[in-house]
């Protein structure tokens, strides 16, 4: 099955859903987020939490206006198609580069969650079945539930995203008690270090690309259609909650963290700093489920603390994997997007049975799989995260900034471009401190842009270089405003003088269209009377000569040419009024005028009728002048 240009994916993901499936990512940072705030800084990491969570809610802003302005998908492949083909392939498979661990590391981080830090996660036995689940099989299980569509999968983030809530909460509530600032430590480093920490730290921006580009399949706002989609109530209504959560949660939690040393010494018997770190560090990769752990030990007994660590690890790791499923729907769509347009192969655009397309559902299994496989250890898989979401957002706020085709209000734009200066930042950052970051994201590049040059030689198309001006002359909105189609039942009016050129081409042009072609003869009446009505009327072209030649001409010669010729005759003092009159009773499409061979001074005295004409005619009628 493949789509056509007229058809669209079917739009049966809700608010709700697509809440559930931002969330899936959003709400997963705090999962590795903290840990890995830890190892960079250790207690002098709260700036850094708290810096990660005001870019999270700043990116989170942009999208909710961004999600309003792109009913059809509002992703970076969309904002940044109107700046340049080729850029906004760049940004396309620089998320795709995200996309890709997203998957990987939400796989890798659900098992960490699952087996309480186990430094080999890559085969997991569970002692009662003897089941042997790895990574890559569950990433497989999740195209499966794909191979059903984003509505079924969203359903599963719903059922996920629940009691993830719920337990965050708890979290929160039995720790608020023992917050502290007792071990909190200023900044070891310097500013620029601090940087580099802050910017090895943003795990939490790819949901946001996700749910803009699941704009393409939600459900429209009330009163809204296919026609003319409208998708910004119900975006708003999945990203402030799931915005407000992710930036309270993290930041509340993360002071937890750092608060944990107060309870440690009661539940674990560590009093010294050193010690109190190594056992931080240790439990970076699922530290959600050692605070847990240890508050619930120092707020009931040891036996809460470990079926409350029981319960976190569990309901985050389900979560992780809706995370996984979260980067799974989006490059999905992704790829499907850019095949529709022309930049993948066509093949990308077959769906399977239930309207999903197939390869993108391949590869959005596959590429990830090969990233589990070739990483060492968390550490490096999540350090190849950043630079590909972070490129991507860039890219799509960079393209709103300096759009003037979609109208962003200025302060949109003012918006759009101080987040956008603040992730180029971050982005160089990334490019000049994680060199395998910046190996992977141009191997993704390089076999992307690859891909699509195989696709367009095949389709026989090629690159030209020409100045804005020609590209204004050629660009697709222009030729598409040159190719009017033909409808039957058009009407055509020729104001005629005598058997005259514009007349043949009247007769021609009404076969060609199919359309009524009203013959136009008005008689002058050159007088005036200066306290009475201005003549005006209709008489019979049966008795003027030169009228009844005309017409009789033409219905002999419309018959022949099987075109319907309408006669229309007039008495007028001003020949321009009753033109201009006529066509707008009759209702017609085209209005058709020989051009004049008077004198100049004949024009001068009586001036010129289509000169007239032409100023007075409504928009909606076409001016044709036969010269």
């Amino acid at each position: 099955m493949e789509l056509s240009l007229g058809e669209h994916r079917p739009r049966n993901v809700g608010w709700a859903r697509a809440a559930a499936l931002l969330y899936g990512d959003w709400g997963t940072s705090k999962a590795y987020v903290l840990g890995l705030a830890f190892v960079a800084a250790q207690f002098a990491s709260l700036p850094i939490i708290l810096a990660v969570c005001a870019l999270t809610g700043l990116v989170g802003i942009n999208y909710g206006v961004i999600c309003a302005y792109f009913p059809d998908g509002g992703g970076v492949y969309s904002a940044a198609r109107s700046q340049g083909r080729l850029l906004a392939v760049v940004g396309a498979l620089l998320l795709v580069a995200d996309l890709t661990v997203t998957a990987a590391l939400s796989g890798w981080s659900a098992l960490s969650y699952l087996t309480s830090g186990a430094e080999h996660i890559v085969w997991i036995k569970f002692a009662k079945d003897h089941i042997a689940i790895t990574t890559v099989g569950v990433l497989m299980f999740m195209g499966w539930i794909n191979w059903f569509g984003p509505k079924h999968s969203g359903s599963l983030a719903v059922a996920l995203a629940a009691p993830t809530v719920i337990v965050v909460l708890i979290l929160i509530g039995i720790s608020v008690p023992h917050l502290t600032t007792h071990f909190l430590e200023p900044r070891h480093e310097s500013l620029s270090r601090l940087w580099v920490q802050f910017v090895s730290t943003i795990l939490a921006l790819s949901g946001v690309e996700a749910i803009a580009n699941l704009t393409g399949v939600m459900k429209l706002d009330p009163g809204s259609s296919n026609d003319n989609p409208k998708v910004g109530r119900e975006a708003a209504k999945a990203i402030w909650p799931v915005a407000l959560e992710v930036v309270g949660g993290t930041a509340v939690l993360g002071w937890a963290m750092l608060s944990l040393p107060k309870v440690l010494g009661q539940t674990m018997h560590l009093f010294n700093r050193d010690d109190i770190a190594a056992a931080l560090d240790k439990r970076s990769e699922d530290m959600l489920r050692f605070i847990a752990e240890q508050f619930g030990t120092a707020t009931v007994a040891p036996w809460f603390g470990q079926f409350f660590g029981w319960v976190v690890g569990i309901v985050f790791f389900l979560l992780l994997l809706s995370a996984a499923n979260t980067a799974i729907v989006a490059m999905i769509g992704l790829l499907f997007m850019m095949a529709r347009d022309g930049e993948m192969p066509r093949q990308f655009k077959k769906l399977n049975s239930h309207g999903v397309p197939l390869i993108p559902l391949i590869i959005s299994v596959a590429l990830p799989s090969i990233v589990l496989f070739a990483a060492a250890d968390f550490e490096s898989l999540a350090g190849l995260y950043a630079i590909g979401v972070v490129g991507a957002v860039t890219v799509n706020l960079g393209s709103c900034t300096f759009n003037r085709v979609i109208g962003f209000t200025w302060y949109d734009r003012v918006l759009f471009g101080m987040t956008f200066v603040i992730l180029f930042a971050v982005e160089f950052t990334l490019a000049h401190t994680k060199h395998d970051a910046l190996f992977f994201v141009v191997c993704v590049l390089l076999g992307g842009l690859g891909l699509r040059a195989y696709t367009q030689k095949r389709q026989g198309l090629t690159t030209l270089t020409v100045t804005r001006e020609v590209a204004q002359i050629v660009n697709p909105e222009t030729v598409a405003g040159l190719r009017r189609e033909l409808k039957e039942g058009e009407k055509i009016m020729v104001a005629a003088r005598g058997i005259t050129p514009v007349l043949r081409f009247a007769l021609e042009e009404a076969q060609l269209r199919k359309a009524m072609l009203c013959v136009l003869y008005v008689k002058e009446v050159a007088v005036y009377f200066p306290s009475g009505p201005a003549i005006s009327g209709r008489g019979r072209w049966q008795d003027d000569p030169e009228a009844a030649a005309i017409m009789s001409l033409m219905l002999k010669i419309g018959k022949e040419k099987e075109v319907t010729v309408a006669p229309v005759y007039a008495v007028s003092e001003d020949p321009t009024t009753t033109i201009l009159d006529l066509a707008a009773t009759l209702g017609v499409d085209y209005l058709m005028l020989g051009t004049s061979h008077r004198l100049s001074m004949t024009k001068l005295l009586k001036g010129n009728v289509v000169e007239k004409v032409a100023a007075g005619l409504p928009e909606d009628i076409q001016l044709i002048i036969h010269g």
